[in-house]
């Protein structure tokens, strides 16, 4: 006699849960690549950014292009290696969305509208990372 394995399929939660880590994986992509764009244009062209001469924290916008041209690599970096399902790039993608949120709040006046969609995008990436639970007999609720 033979024996046949069926595969278990899927159950809804866990469909949503990889649903949702692709969704964090790819805007965290976008997030990334974006950065790295808004970091080429704050090292090459000052000009394209408003500048609030009151602001708290006042910057170069040269060093905030660095900043923000470093944060989007790691971004991108960490989200191919969401796209795996690596447990170290759901850490560092929360990591990475945390402080993209810091660096654009901080750099706000500069460009205020780009910012605020920044932030946004990066609280979802860290909700699409923090919701999904580990597979296993720890996360099988």
């Amino acid at each position: 006699m033979t024996t046949t394995h069926h595969a278990q399929p899927e159950s809804a939660k866990q469909q949503w849960a990889t649903g949702l880590m692709m969704f964090g994986a790819v805007m965290l992509m976008i997030g990334g690549v974006l950065d790295i764009f808004r970091g080429i244009m704050g090292i090459a062209k000052n000009n394209v950014f408003v500048t609030t001469p009151n602001y708290v924290f006042q910057f170069n916008l040269t060093g905030w292009g660095w900043v923000h041209l470093l944060l989007g690599a790691a971004a991108v970096v960490v989200s191919l290696g969401l796209f795996q399902g690596a447990m170290w790039a759901r850490v560092g993608g929360v990591v990475i969305a945390g402080l993209i949120i810091i660096a654009n709040f901080l750099s706000l006046p500069y460009y205020p509208v780009w910012s605020i969609v920044a932030i946004a995008i990066s609280g979802f990436v860290i909700w699409a990372l923090c919701v999904v639970r580990p597979e296993g007999p720890a996360g099988a609720r």
